[in-house]
């Protein structure tokens, strides 16, 4: 089995939820599991799983509406999915779909693991290759921002450039996580609530555990601010990469830069 992988498991039958749950855990998954579609969204991005485990039926928010929501502009799904349903001829609705697998109920939890641990697999042989041929995992990024909608635009940005994102709403949780899991790199709001962008990057700059961290700060391009201010900011070279932003699209672009330094 494919061991410390997260699968996210979507389903109303609760029994069923638990039983394809413990089956998972005991072949070494990281498991979650939600009861519908709208519960799902609340965690995913989070949890940013290996695999989805998702059913059609489920009140508030179905599967075919949770699918939609964690597309791309694209179409193709953030994250792998493999569709349950006890309607054998609804099989045709997702010919078009970019799903990874499909399975009628009932069925074999142990077919299930060994379905989801191909899946798995099978997007781990398609991942870039590193120099010398080996492969390496996607890069992680840490976004801090306080605006929940600039958040989630830039996670799927992120998520659809197969990187792990890690969240964080404000620079004192960006401090605690990044000081438990160091990611490559850091992009930080300027105008957070708490602390100011540029100090929770010189705060983290200048500890020992994240030093090397990379970091890029951010605001909009329109964002009225004293200009002398900025010029300053933007002579902290040593310790960041500045961008004034137009389309969020260009901070994709920035990391990818200060990645490849």
């Amino acid at each position: 089995m494919d061991t410390n992988k997260k699968i996210l498991i979507i389903d109303d039958e609760i029994d069923l939820t638990q039983m394809i749950g413990y089956q998972f855990k005991a072949n070494g998954f990281e498991v979650k599991t939600a009861s519908d579609g709208l519960a799902a969204l609340e965690i995913v991005h989070q949890f940013v799983p290996d695999l989805i485990i998702l059913d059609i039926n489920m009140p508030r928010m179905g599967g075919i509406e949770f699918y939609s929501k964690i597309c791309a502009t694209n179409g193709k799904p953030l994250y792998p999915v493999l569709v349950l349903t006890a309607r054998s001829n609804i099989k045709g609705l997702f010919q078009d779909l970019q799903i990874d697998g499909f399975m009628i109920k009932p069925f074999e939890i142990d077919h299930l693991v060994y379905e989801a641990d191909l899946i798995i697999k099978k997007r781990g042989q398609q991942a870039p290759q590193a120099k010398g041929g080996f492969a390496r995992g996607p890069r992680k990024v840490c976004i801090v921002d306080n605006d929940q909608k600039t958040f989630d635009q830039l996670s799927k940005i992120f998520l659809n450039a197969n990187y792990t994102v890690m969240p964080a709403r404000s620079g004192a949780v960006a401090v605690e996580k990044m000081m438990q899991d160091v990611p490559d790199v850091a992009l930080v709001h300027l105008g957070l609530t708490d602390i100011p962008g540029d100090l929770v990057i010189l705060k983290l700059s200048q500890m020992s555990k994240t030093m090397d961290v990379k970091f890029v700060l951010y605001t909009h391009k329109t964002a009225e601010h004293d200009r002398q201010v900025m010029e300053r900011i933007k002579a902290k070279t040593g310790i960041m990469t500045f961008v004034e932003y137009n389309n969020l699209e260009e901070l994709l672009d920035s990391v990818k830069l200060v990645l490849t330094d």
